[in-house]
């Protein structure tokens, strides 16, 4: 069934691809815009550029009047990609109400995200933000964060870093970042360690890698050629959708078991994690819960590796910027009186400002969540005069927009911290300029946590350690799953600068 099932892929391709040869480039239109073929609209350009889907949408967005252009291709989708923060606004702020997720982005995450907070609309959506809202501006959250961070770093990545500087070992930078972050989004989401990073972690490091498989398989999806392939291949337990099953039940497992056992203790650690505050409530079903979870984890796993694998790439090839944070956190130490090794406090973290700035500009051009797309509910004209119709897909482009001339200046594409700020201090930039965080009513509640946990990690990496990062000349291929990574990771040799007064 799975050898059919690809030799009519490889037959229908074959087919398109003598239709296009026979189609004259005349055909092509418009001038500006991606190229639409009779019948089969944008797909030929898609099938020949999807594994370079970014680079290929900032290309045309670039030449098109408001940076914003139309894009149909069979399976009924159509849509509209842009680049403009004024659309942006019009439709993750000005007319919110018309633009949800819509079906078929919650139809093609659903087996992965169930209804969590990031796959959900209206009043599901409504619930979980309002808990959300609540608890993630709460002190002892911070504080929880805080301390599982200095944790983390001070007895596991530090050690790690020191052991492979005195072997010459090469570490896939990437990988350790993900593992990190896994562990600690763990520890916020349920309480759990599941030792990724360092210690034996097996039952972990099983649901880490399921979880990173139905992460990429699930966003593999939208970038099927014909949208309906994939229903056949579920329906037939066929390929990567047999793994995508298989991962799915793996991650559901581990969550569920933890789910059961801490509903049995629903009277203890009340205000430990975010799994005990939404326990609370008799309300939420345990596969409601697991749904939640699942969609922090994948917020809090997958972000913050991926803008700190691209942000010390990008240091490796701008040493001058990696000298001016290490200067910054001389000072730092200086005033508050700190040895090289010793954990930053809150305060010390948000006095970091060049840092802060040096994150945020890796971010605007390697944003981690690169794309983003919502349903339009009614018939609606946007900012340019562009028309949507009712179903219609919107999607903007973080990632193009981080090279947008008409919103960064000719030196988009320079990575350069200092337009961040201002006599020395950071300056916050319109969300709708810099979506990296989403913005509107879906604006990330989750910001200001992961720059606590990339300044801590940055910080003490750089105090500690020089990094020479293989390859720092060349871009690393994009890996797009639901975030933005790198595909083959990071390779980095790293060596002490000195010996720490602090132990580790």
């Amino acid at each position: 069934m799975e050898l059919l099932f690809y030799f009519l892929s490889f037959l229908l391709l074959f087919v398109l691809s003598l239709y296009l040869i026979s189609t004259s480039r005349s055909k092509a239109t418009p001038k500006t815009g991606f190229k639409n073929y009779p019948i089969v609209g944008v797909l030929p350009e898609f099938v020949r550029n999807r594994f370079r889907y970014l680079d290929w949408t900032t290309e045309v967005l670039i030449d098109c009047p408001n940076n914003t252009a139309f894009f149909k291709r069979p399976g009924k989708v159509h849509g509209v990609i842009t680049a403009s923060p004024a659309v942006v606004e019009h439709f993750l702020k000005t007319q919110f109400e018309n633009y949800p997720k819509g079906d078929r982005f919650i139809m093609l995450l659903e087996d992965f995200l169930g209804r969590g907070i990031f796959n959900s609309d209206g009043d599901l959506w409504k619930i979980q933000r309002k808990t959300a809202v609540h608890e993630f501006t709460t002190n002892s959250l911070r504080n929880f964060v805080m301390e599982n961070v200095k944790v983390e770093i001070s007895t596991r990545l530090v050690p790690i870093f020191a052991k492979a500087g005195e072997t010459g070992q090469v570490l896939d930078l990437q990988d350790m970042l993900e593992r990190f972050a896994f562990d600690n989004i763990c520890k916020l989401a349920f309480n759990v360690d599941p030792a990724c990073l360092g210690g034996d972690g097996t039952a972990g490091g099983e649901f880490m890698r399921a979880f990173e498989d139905a992460a990429m398989l699930s966003s593999g999806r939208f970038m099927y050629v014909f949208p309906l392939l994939y229903k056949f291949k579920k329906f037939f337990n066929l390929g990567s959708e047999r793994t995508l099953r298989n991962s799915i039940r793996i991650v559901h497992e581990f969550a569920d078991e933890i789910i059961r056992s801490r509903m049995e203790e629903r009277s203890e650690k009340k205000d430990e994690d975010l799994l005990s505050r939404f326990v609370v409530s008799n309300e939420n079903s345990p596969n409601f819960l697991r749904d939640i979870i699942i969609s922090f984890i994948l917020a809090g796993r997958d972000t913050t590796s991926s803008a700190l694998s691209w942000f010390f790439w990008l240091l490796a090839s701008n040493k001058d910027v990696e000298e001016k944070i290490w200067n910054e956190l001389e000072m730092i130490r200086e005033r508050y009186g700190k040895n090289i090794g010793d954990t930053y406090s809150f305060d010390e973290l948000r006095d970091m400002q060049y840092l802060h700035a040096a994150i945020s500009e890796s971010m605007r051009l390697y944003p981690p969540v690169p794309v983003d797309s919502k349903a339009c509910l009614n018939d609606d004209i946007l900012p340019g005069g562009m028309v949507v119709g009712k179903g219609w897909f919107v999607s903007y482009s973080a990632y193009s927009m981080g090279r947008m001339e008409s919103i960064w200046g000719k030196d988009c594409r320079v990575y350069r911290p200092e337009r961040w700020l201002e006599n020395g201090m950071y300056r916050q930039d319109s969300s709708f300029r810099y979506p990296v965080f989403h913005a509107g009513p879906r604006i990330c509640l989750g910001k200001d946590l992961a720059y606590i946990q990339m300044k801590s990690i940055a910080a003490s990496i750089i105090e500690r350690f020089e990094m020479d990062v293989q390859d720092k000349d060349k871009c690393p291929e994009h890996l797009l799953s639901l975030t933005l990574r790198m595909k083959g990771g990071l390779h980095v040799r790293v060596k002490e600068r000195f010996v720490a007064t602090a132990n580790y």
